[in-house]
């Protein structure tokens, strides 16, 4: 029989579509077991901060289409430091480990809160477990990013839309470059993991894809580009993922040395100037990738995850991290998924075999 009487939901880390669906699906699955749901606003900010920032859900919040939409209802914090919060007048302060938590304690007790449900990433499941642990607060996780790259799990919530609003991205372009015969460069997130760019890639039936996981090489590129040509097609699509290296071996970073962006600069730049006068624009498609309606894939695999959550809890388990595996919805334990890397596309795996078989330059 259950302990659970009240929970916190929180989303942590960088938006993505699917996660309002997976707050409405958490909501619904644990009043559907008498139980009550506190939304915890702008990650464990909402507990540690004071005054406090949280609401209680109830079904009627979603009479409005919360959970058709993207981004997150509750707000989020990716700001890699998680001893600086962010306040409600939007100034911030900076707290010791110690004092985190401390007020994340009292924060848990005061809303008499019996067990949290993290929507996030790895680094915040591990941070927030720390904390659990410490208060005696029941938590599950529930893994997503647009990079698809989790540990442990085929699928995280997020990556589905991203990968639509890529490929769609590619279809708009594609004719485009048909119409002035340009090579298109479209620039998309995956810092450390090509799955979004290679998936979209074929998706969107690009003639060339860099990831981080495959080395490449100019002379690549250009013996890609000038065999289209000999076809006697004179426009092709290029997909970057932002976290490859340029030919020069370096990253290209924004102003504050943590972004990755503008790399297909680079290549505007380079292949403008090659004697066989290429035609090139380029796209960083940027956050647009995390926005958006989530597609039908998400808002199942959200709903599932979280209704898989909230069986867990009500068995009384704590510390797992719900995962897709085999295509079927499982969990493990957060301790035993933390061992894992993060997932990278296999360089010899099916969708690199794939984008080859279609005639795609991936890399060498």
């Amino acid at each position: 029989m259950s302990t659970i009487k009240r929970i916190g939901v929180l989303t942590s880390g960088g938006d993505c579509s699917g996660l309002n669906t997976a707050i409405w699906a958490v909501t619904f699955s644990a009043i559907s077991k008498g139980w009550e749901v506190y939304g915890i606003e702008n990650a464990t900010d909402g507990l540690i901060v004071r005054p406090m920032r949280y609401r209680q859900l109830k079904m009627t919040d979603f009479d409005f289409p919360f959970a058709r939409l993207g981004g997150t209802m509750l707000g989020t914090n990716n700001s890699g430091n998680p001893n600086l919060l962010r306040k409600a007048d939007g100034t911030h302060e900076e707290l010791t480990s110690e004092q985190i938590l401390e007020r994340f304690s009292d924060g848990v007790k005061e809303l008499g809160l019996d067990a949290l449900v993290v929507i996030g990433g790895d680094g915040s499941m591990s941070i927030v477990s720390k904390y659990c642990q410490k208060t005696g607060v029941k938590m599950v996780g529930i893994p997503k990013t647009i990079d698809n790259d989790a540990p442990a799990t085929e699928e995280a919530i997020g990556f589905a839309t991203a990968r639509n609003i890529v490929m769609d991205a590619l279809d708009k372009l594609d004719t485009t470059a048909n119409s002035h015969e340009r090579i298109m460069i479209l620039e998309v997130m995956g810092r450390g993991a090509g799955h979004l760019a290679l998936e979209s890639a074929i998706a969107g039936m690009a003639d060339i894809c860099l990831i981080p996981e495959i080395p490449y090489t100019y002379e690549g590129i250009l013996k890609k580009l000038r065999d289209l040509r000999k076809r006697g097609r004179d426009h092709a699509l290029m997909v970057i993922a932002e976290g490859i290296r340029n030919p020069e071996g370096k990253h290209n970073f924004s102003i504050d040395g943590r972004t990755f962006t503008g790399v297909s600069g680079w290549f505007v730049k380079h292949l403008s100037a090659e004697p066989d006068k290429f035609n090139i624009r380029s796209t960083i498609l940027g956050h647009v990738q995390r926005g958006g309606a989530p597609v039908a894939q998400d808002r199942i695999l959200a709903s599932a995850f979280a209704v898989h959550a909230i069986d867990l809890l009500e068995k009384g388990l704590t510390n797992r991290v719900v995962v897709c595996r085999d295509g079927k919805i499982s969990d493990m334990l957060l301790e035993d998924v933390l061992k894992i890397a993060n997932t990278p596309v296999d360089p010899n795996g099916e969708m690199v075999h794939v984008a080859r078989g279609l005639g795609m330059y991936v890399g060498e």
